[in-house]
């Protein structure tokens, strides 16, 4: 019965790891997209994050059950709570990246931003997916050191989106008024999106050492 229970549990887990290479795929793709105006690519992030999604009811229903019939206890317990968690953050991975998509899409055939602003949001994309790919590995894994490099990892992609922001506060930027507004969203997205592969290191942190989510 045991055997059996954690079979499932690596199932699960097997599954939400999936979801984050989806949304590294994701990310990686949109800002392909957001760099080219490439609107196939912008089309082709939708295809991922559906997929994110059409992983979320499975991993769902597939934690509950484990919680209603096993009643897990100790590290088991955390494991699938943290399992239902981790769903939902995966999850608003992808929907943050579906946004940078219909940034290209709704701007396509132009650019949605240029010059060093396009730098800049093409660096927090490839940052972002290599947090992705970060925050993978610790699911795999749950290797709690790994998931710590997920947080200092992240404060170059913070960086990165404060020198946006100076960018386009500047008096000398010339840009117009709707650029100014694309791109502020886009370095919000980008944001967010590490901000939450830092969450799924701290969950994976709670799960081994049993500590508390840090601020």
């Amino acid at each position: 019965m045991r055997m059996k229970f954690h079979e499932q549990l690596d199932a699960l887990t097997d599954r939400l790891a999936s979801m984050c290479h989806l949304a590294g795929e994701a990310v990686q793709a949109a800002t392909d997209a957001l760099m080219l105006a490439d609107l196939p690519l912008a089309e082709r992030v939708f295809d991922l994050t559906e997929q994110i999604e059409a992983s979320r009811g499975p991993c769902e229903e597939q934690a509950m059950a484990l919680l209603a019939l096993q009643a897990p206890v100790a590290r088991d317990l955390r494991q699938v709570v943290t399992g239902v968690h981790l769903v939902t953050d995966l999850s608003r991975m992808g929907g943050l990246v579906q946004h940078v998509a219909e940034s290209v899409r709704r701007r396509h055939p132009e650019h949605v931003a240029s010059g060093e602003a396009e730098e800049v949001l093409a660096g927090m994309g490839r940052v972002a997916a290599e947090l992705a790919g970060l925050a993978e590995q610790v699911l795999r894994t749950h290797d709690p050191e790994l998931a710590a490099e997920i947080g200092r990892r992240d404060d170059e992609l913070d960086n990165l989106h404060r020198r946006l922001l100076t960018l386009i506060q500047d008096p000398s930027w010339t840009g117009s008024i709707p650029a100014a507004v694309d791109i502020t969203l886009l370095g919000r997205f980008y944001e967010r999106f590490g901000d939450h592969t830092v969450v799924v290191g701290r969950r994976v942190i709670f799960l081994v050492t049993g500590e508390p989510l840090s601020p």
